[in-house]
């Protein structure tokens, strides 16, 4: 009996483990992120780019093929990575510079927050959220805001932040691509038969 329990057991967590790697495709809908938490270490993992909340919390694919749940109110931000730098374990994100050093070129809204943590100087981050109805959907699906960072050529391409960790948000401009100046019309080269029409007729000319 016993026997049987733990061949059930075993079975059950390959069960698990197959279908949080293999069942749900990671290739497509998940994308590599290393989680900053306001308490502990850094986690590293897998996640969907939108439309990952559920019941105030995510559900992080670990490395091992474990889902990990977390509380959307331990969650300082989320970064989306190229590499997990497994062996950085002070700043794996690489995420170096946190503002713009000068105006932003590409369009989007220009945006500090600061983090609710106390903290002297203020935790702050600087980052372009969309411009479109695009941003409305993160707030409503996500609870948060979806970031590009100053530096794109990083290990970071993108950051999640939840609502919960903003204490305060400051608006700092709206970047809008300018609009492309249309060539001016060259004047028409004035034909021959018009020429031939618009010509003024001698004084003695006579009507047909």
């Amino acid at each position: 009996m016993d026997d049987e329990l733990a061949t059930l057991l075993h079975l059950f967590r390959c069960f698990r483990r197959h279908y949080a790697t293999i069942g749900q495709p990671m290739s497509s809908s998940r994308k590599k992120v290393i989680v900053r938490r306001f308490v502990g270490d850094a986690l590293a993992g897998y996640l969907p780019v939108s439309n990952f909340v559920r019941n105030r919390g995510i559900d992080l694919l670990d490395l091992s093929g474990h889902i990990v749940s977390l509380p959307l109110n331990e969650i300082k931000f989320i970064c989306y990575v190229r590499d997990f730098n497994l062996n950085d374990t002070v700043n794996p994100e690489r995420l170096t510079r946190r503002t713009f050093l000068a105006r932003p070129r590409s369009e989007g809204l220009w945006l500090r927050l600061t983090f609710r943590a106390v903290s002297s100087p203020p935790d702050q981050l600087e980052g372009l959220a969309p411009i479109d109805a695009l941003i409305l959907d993160d707030l409503l699906n996500d609870f948060g805001l979806q970031l590009t960072p100053p530096d794109i050529r990083s290990n970071t391409q993108r950051i999640y932040v939840p609502r919960s960790s903003i204490a305060d948000l400051q608006l700092i401009a709206v970047i809008t691509t300018p609009s492309r100046k249309k060539p001016l019309l060259a004047p028409a080269t004035p034909s021959l038969q018009s020429e031939l029409f618009n010509a003024p007729l001698p004084p003695d000319a006579k009507p047909n």
